[in-house]
């Protein structure tokens, strides 16, 4: 419950929704969200559940971390890409 309750902080983080609401908005796909990310963003997954784990050994709280962790997908991703429509969470 742990680990999918952090994979979807990281899920929302990076694509603004949980595994579940993207499979209710997706119906006709099969697979999970990450199946369908770039590789641009699958690379920044990857550090963002690096750096969540560290987050987590620092004590922070899921709220902070998952603001954290939505602004370091915002600069990678403008680093790797030019996508020009993420947002901050407030």
């Amino acid at each position: 419950m742990i680990y999918a309750s952090e994979a979807d902080v990281l899920n929302v983080a990076m694509f603004g929704m949980t595994a579940r609401e993207w499979r209710e908005q997706h119906p006709d796909l099969k697979g999970n969200i990450r199946d369908y990310a770039s590789i641009n963003e699958l690379i920044c997954l990857s550090n963002m559940e690096n750096l969540n784990a560290v987050f987590i050994d620092e004590g922070q709280s899921q709220k902070d971390r998952l603001l954290k962790l939505n602004r370091i997908a915002i600069s990678q991703m403008k680093i790797l890409e030019d996508t020009g429509n993420r947002r901050l969470l407030k």
